[in-house]
């Protein structure tokens, strides 16, 4: 069986957004889960070499403004035309702290992704309002279906 890699990029502000990346990568490294590469970066520590050896992504993302972070957005700059060729299809999934409601941090990510040409594995996750513990299960969650999924060769 050959290893397969398994991309998470997520920005980290605060003590909080650092509990859900962590609990994505904790979901993604599930000990049922096997033969997959996992690479946690930030998004300004990520480049195109990155994106072009993943077979899936995990985007993270804070709501700024009604928009995506600005570090997410320079990854989404740095990547771009570099990936645009080789990496259309590629699976991805998108988790957001929204302070609101997210719907414009949603659409700007979609925006970007739709250009790139990459397939979405399921809705955006997306934590709104007021801090919640669940956010945390949910992020691990999201973390062990991708993985798993990408182990299982789903996409």
């Amino acid at each position: 069986m050959s290893i397969k890699h398994l991309l998470i990029v997520g920005h980290v502000p605060s003590p909080n957004t650092q509990r859900l990346r962590d609990a994505v990568l904790l979901g993604a490294q599930h000990e049922d889960v096997s033969g997959i590469d996992v690479v946690c970066r930030s998004p300004f520590d990520t480049g195109p070499a990155d994106v072009m050896v993943a077979e899936a992504i995990i985007l993270g993302t804070t709501e700024n403004l009604g928009y995506m972070s600005g570090a997410l957005k320079d990854f989404f700059d740095r990547i771009y035309y570099p990936c645009l060729e080789e990496k259309q299809g590629l699976p991805y999934a998108l988790y957001i702290r929204a302070g609101m409601d997210g719907t414009g941090t949603r659409r700007g990510v979609e925006t970007i992704v739709t250009g790139l040409r990459w397939r979405a594995i399921q809705d955006p996750l997306i934590c709104r309002g007021e801090w919640d513990e669940a956010f945390i299960g949910q992020c691990e969650e999201l973390g062990t279906l991708v993985a798993a999924g990408l182990e299982a060769g789903v996409f």
